[in-house]
Parts: structure tokens; sequence; C-alpha cells
């Protein structure tokens, strides 16, 4: 998440900044939409991510002066909006002159966060060369002390003197108060590097007919650049609309980030056109990390697995095509799908499909995108290319009857069974030369039949073959000329 102003923050000079620095955050809400973003789930070594999106909302305590003076809150992620944010006192004690922002980027991102602190900067062998107050870090240390200001251009170490060491970026305000003390401010803005998507695991049961269990939890990644501590989480499942664009990665953490009791799921409410899950505990979120939560508790599902053979698509000419080499054949493959009923409303995610082996251990057989499906529609996805199973197919007749304006077509798909177990093929044909056809004839009943749609159910046994022939007519009228 980017603005045109970010290039201007982070060289902003911040000269004499006489800081108090604010305490960690006490409440923090964190609101992530999501995100199927490669950099954000990966496990490459880096820096921070600027896809995602999340909205924040935190409280921060600070100390306090009275009348003008200047504040820095750290901690902040290293790519945040800057136009977006806000923060307000609802005591009323104090109120916001000016804020800017302090980018965590470049050779001092690691300092950045320091502006405001006390510290202490160090030479060769440990040597003191000056301690007090960050004022800024760029080219040089400007450190206010005691004996006044002193800029430091070489050093071998800094060290935090008050025992923080904040991350990521830092807000630098300037504060008009009518009373010195603690007073509470609420925090809120955009950000990248926060993002979440559904992942889904499927364990296929032993029998004959298709039974799993079915595990839906969220994958939450966080390459903000800082960390997140017990932070109270909603989810939002569907595609807003951004209108800015988005402004790769530290090593991966796998973790499990739930806090809440087993039988504690997510509290899942409508918001606009979308759906929301609210989590029910307290997260950690580390920075550089992948936290899985769950959405759902496991349950035991009805689902559908179909050994494929396709041809064709949706395509619809705008005239009748008589060439006669006109989708001619196919490819040999028999495509497995598995298909499921939504029990309640699933997020856009990932579902990966296991299956016992001959020693129970559960292994690996596929993997596909399910996208956001509502409660009690179908989702399908595609698992990968049966071993056993083949198909061949090829046309059998063709002739036109230019006077009667009709086409006839035969094809012939031959399929063959290595496996040891008997197996059903469905074999989806769509008929393109024209929308106007009829089925003529074909060896099995169709199992369903459409607009633009054929499709056969057909037994082939074990290390066996089957043939399935079919024929269809097309015809078209006086004013609509074929190519």
């Amino acid at each position: 998440m980017t603005t045109p102003h970010r290039t201007a923050l982070a060289l902003a000079c911040i000269a004499a900044i006489v800081a108090s620095a604010a305490h960690a955050s006490d409440t923090t809400e964190l609101t992530l939409y999501r995100s199927d973003s490669a950099a954000l789930y990966a496990g490459n070594d880096g820096g921070s991510v600027n896809d995602g999106y999340a909205v924040v909302r935190e409280q921060r305590t600070l100390d306090l002066a009275t009348g003008t003076h200047d504040v820095v809150i750290g901690d902040l992620p290293n790519s945040l909006d800057a136009e977006a944010l806000a923060l307000g006192f609802p005591d009323g004690n104090a109120k916001v002159i000016s804020q800017r922002l302090l980018l965590a980027q470049g050779a001092n991102a690691a300092l950045t966060g320091l502006v405001g602190h006390a510290v202490e900067v160090l030479g060769a062998g440990g040597l003191p060369l000056a301690n007090g107050t960050l004022l800024r870090a760029g080219d040089g240390l400007l450190i206010d002390g005691i004996t006044g200001t002193t800029l430091v251009r070489s050093y071998a170490s800094v060290r935090s003197t008050d025992g923080k060491f904040p991350l990521g970026s830092s807000l630098a305000l300037r504060v008009d108060a009518a009373r010195a003390g603690t007073s509470r401010a609420v925090l809120s803005y955009p950000t990248s590097g926060l993002g979440w998507r559904a992942a889904y695991v499927a364990t296929l049961q032993p029998g004959a007919t298709c039974r799993m269990q079915f595990e839906a939890r969220a994958s939450i990644a966080n390459r903000s650049g800082r960390d997140w501590h017990d932070a109270k989480l909603t989810l939002i499942a569907g595609e807003p609309n951004m209108a800015k664009p988005s402004a790769p990665q530290p090593m991966m953490a796998m973790a499990r980030g739930f806090n809440a009791k087993a039988d504690a799921m997510p509290q899942q409410d409508s918001i606009g056109d979308y759906r929301s899950y609210a989590l029910p505990g307290a997260i950690e979120l580390p920075d550089g990390s992948v936290s899985q939560v769950p959405l759902y508790a496991s349950r035991a599902m009805d689902c559908t697995r179909t050994a494929l053979y396709e041809n064709g698509g949706s395509f619809q000419p705008q005239q009748p095509i008589v060439n006669r080499d006109f989708n001619q054949g196919g490819g040999n493959a028999v495509i497995s799908t598995l298909k499921l009923k939504a029990f309640d409303s699933l997020p856009a995610g990932y579902l990966r499909v296991l299956t016992a082996d001959r020693n129970g251990t559960p292994q690996f057989i596929g993997e596909g995108r399910i996208d956001d499906t509502p409660k009690g529609s179908d989702a399908t996805i595609t698992l990968g290319t049966a071993f056993d199973l083949r198909a061949e197919r090829e046309r059998t007749s063709f002739s036109i009857d230019k006077a009667a304006r009709t086409m006839d077509e035969g094809f012939r798909i031959s399929l063959s069974n290595a496996g040891d177990s008997p197996r059903t093929v469905t074999v989806r044909e769509h008929p393109g030369r024209w929308r106007q056809w009829v089925l003529l004839s074909s060896t099995g009943k169709p199992s369903q039949q459409s607009p633009d749609t054929l499709e056969f159910r057909v037994e082939v046994p074990a290390n066996g073959k089957a043939v399935l022939d079919y024929a269809v007519r097309y015809s078209w009228t006086a004013d609509e000329q074929p190519q």
C-alpha cells in the first residue's frame, strides 16, 4: 500500500525532536482482508511485503507534558497508508497539531523505531560516544543529551537504555496537552503486509462411497515489519474494491496462533456484501509468520469423486461450422475431480486432499482452489490425472445436407482401465459446431444433457475396456449461413 508522499516522508528530516516515547500498544484490533498473494505466504528470506490489506485499530498510552511538545509512537508497520492514518484522544486532554510518518526503510530501518527513545551510542571496543534521546537516524545519529546535542557519524552499535527496541515505522506527533500525565490515544490506519486466506484439508474415508473428514482453517500471514501481540482479529471474506494499488520476505515461521478453547469457533456475520469472521481469542502474529486458526469445527461430510474425460467447451460460433476437421479429436488424459456441497459459507482458499495408504498413513493426492462458495452451493476441484485410465476419441462419421441445411457427426470414445477395480468414467462432450443440435443415437443414455453439453457415465471393467459411440445432428435456417 503506497501513497505518492511515501518517498518524501521517508526522507523527512526531524531536527530537534524532544520526544516522549509511547508505551507499547494496550489493545489492538485487526481487520484482515483476503489475499492470495504468493509473497505473503512464501518462505523465502527477504523483507516486508507490500501485498495484502488490513485495517488496524489500536490504543496507546502516552506520557504527555503540559503544552505543546513532541511524542513518538513506534512499532508501526513498514507499509501503511499515511493519508488514512488517524489519531485522537478520547479523554479530550490533548489534540494533535501535526504528524509525520517515519518509515522503517533503507539502511537505517532498524534505528527508525528508536527515534524518541533513550539510547547509548558505542564505538569500537564498546567505548561510549554519546547518550541521550535519539532525535534522528539518517546521515549519522543526532543525540540530545545532558551536555547538548551531538551528531555521531561513526559508531559501532546503538543500545536502547530503556530496554525497548521498537520495530517497524514510527509516527512523530506534535501535540498540545492541557495537563501532564498519561493519556490514552486511539490510532487507526490501513496497512499492507497482512492478509489471510482459507486453508482446507479433506481426508477421504475408506469405503465404496465418497466420505471425508473436512477441516477448515484460516491462514494468516504477517509480513508487515512488526509483531502483533494479543490482537483481536476479524477476517473479511469477499473481494472489496481497493482504489489504491498495493503499495519480497522473512523466513516463515509456521505457527498455530489460536489461543482460544478448542470448541470456540469464529463468530460469522454479514458486513455489507461480504462475510466476516470474528475470532474468539487473542492472537499472536510474529512478523514473518503464517499462523493458522480454525474457521469451522472438523466434520465428516459427503463428497463426489469423478473420473472425467471432457472435450470442447462453452464456445458458441456465430455461424454453423461445416469444416470437417473442426474439433476432430481429444487428448488421452482422464481427470480426477472432487466435488462437495458447502455446509456453510466457504471463503476462497485451497483444498488439500489426503487418503490413507495400505498402512493407514495419510498421503497427499491433489490440491485445488475453491472460490467463495455460499452455503448450499457446490465446489469442485481437480485432483490430477488418473494414472490407470486412458481415453481415445475419433470421428466415425461426418456428412452435410446443404439442401436440408443439416449436418450429422459421430464420435467414438474408447476407454481403458489398467487398474484392479472397475471404474466409472464421466464422458462430457460439448457439441460446438452450432447451437441447434439433437442427439441422433448413442450406445448409452446420457446422464445429463443441456444446450451445450452431452454427458455419459461409462462403466469400465478392471483391466478392461469400454466404448461409447454417439452421433448428433446440427440444423440451421436459411438466414444462418455456414462458415
